[in-house]
């Protein structure tokens, strides 16, 4: 049985030069005195992540796609920034190790971090874990404390107060996710106006109490402890995090929430256990982060809202290096038909029809 994701053969294209790492880590690293050996995780769109096997040592590396030139969304001195400050205070982010800027080794800015193990959670719950629905109830509620708990840090005290803008925060994710959807648009989707207009005009102002976001906090970037699977030992994927309001990124984790009354559509699209007998509906999401954060939550239909039109422009940014030829990846051939039904889920909200408080 897998727990966890396990490393496996590099797809063509996405080859490292070994040597150049290995002499790289020989140099950095005392006491490697066995060939280094690469090995790549195979899930994830966004950033490349490889297990690094360097004698007793397991380190990932993670580095831009190759070629990339827009640093800004694959910034790896930010990530490895992060990590650094939050070791203390947040004990489930992955150790860093190295940090490179030297583009002769990779091309690109990479990182070396710890390889946590544990279970990961995708689809469905394992029937290994043989949970029952409290037992579901009870690890949902695990990891929204762990995410609130992220949210409760003072991002000032572990010297980020210049990781964000928290000012303005709202406005420029809206109006910088409309432009980046209109950007990456192909014909086969819907054109988003009606909910970028929504969004736009329904949007809050800032918050007083601005946090740090993780900003893609969902199952699969969640590692859980496989003597006690009810314990978070890990959390993945810090390429997003920034400064800002928190009940953005609730909104962000529940953009990926399918229930189990949910309309079938939205069925095809379900990543993690949401309609799990036991599983927090959104509802019950929100009225457990206000319990814990002790925040006032009004209206959260918008944030609801901006977090299925941010994930329908993440995959669209996805599915446009399909449509143009840019990837030959098939794992992304039918993710127009996903921004369909993201798209879709976001004009239902703003009619009513979906709201955040069923269940």
């Amino acid at each position: 049985m897998k727990l966890g994701d396990e490393a496996a053969g590099i797809r063509k294209g996405e080859e490292l030069p070994i040597k150049k790492i290995e002499a790289y880590i020989r140099e950095n690293i005392e006491g490697i005195d066995r060939p280094v050996t690469v090995q790549q995780f195979l899930g994830g769109h966004s950033n490349l992540t490889y297990l690094i096997l360097a004698g007793n040592m397991e380190m990932v590396l993670r580095c831009p796609p190759h070629g990339t030139k827009a640093k800004t969304a694959h910034d790896m001195g930010r990530e490895y920034k992060i990590l650094s400050a939050l070791q203390k205070d947040f004990p489930y982010c992955p150790k860093p190790i190295l940090y490179s800027e030297d583009e002769s080794i990779l091309g690109s800015p990479f990182y070396l971090m710890e390889r946590k193990r544990g279970i990961i959670i995708r689809r469905d719950l394992p029937d290994h874990l043989r949970l029952t629905a409290s037992d579901t109830t009870r690890l949902f509620e695990n990891i929204l404390k762990v995410q609130y708990q992220l949210h409760a840090i003072d991002y000032k005290k572990i010297g980020l107060e210049n990781f964000g803008k928290p000012d303005g925060y709202v406005n420029r994710q809206v109006e910088g996710w409309s432009r980046r959807y209109r950007a990456a648009r192909t014909p086969d989707v819907p054109d988003g106006e009606l909910v970028m207009d929504w969004l736009l005009e329904n949007m809050p102002g800032d918050t007083e109490h601005p946090s740090l976001l993780h900003n893609d906090f969902k199952f699969d970037n969640v590692i859980l402890d496989p003597e006690n699977p009810f314990t978070v030992v890990g959390v993945l994927d810090w390429e997003m995090a920034t400064i800002g309001d928190p009940l953005m990124d609730l909104g962000a984790t529940l953009g990926y929430w399918v229930e189990a009354g949910d309309p079938e559509e939205m069925q095809a699209l379900r990543t993690g256990p949401t309609n799990a007998p036991g599983a927090l509906t959104r509802g019950e999401m929100v009225r457990q982060y206000a319990m814990l954060s002790g925040r006032k939550i009004d209206k959260f239909d918008f944030y609801y809202c901006f977090g299925v039109f941010r994930l329908a422009t993440i995959v669209q940014q996805i599915y446009y290096r399909y449509f143009h030829g840019q990837t030959l990846d098939r794992r992304f051939k039918n993710f127009g038909f996903t921004v369909n039904v993201l798209v879709n889920t976001a004009n239902r909200i703003i009619k009513g029809d979906l709201l955040w408080k069923q269940g």
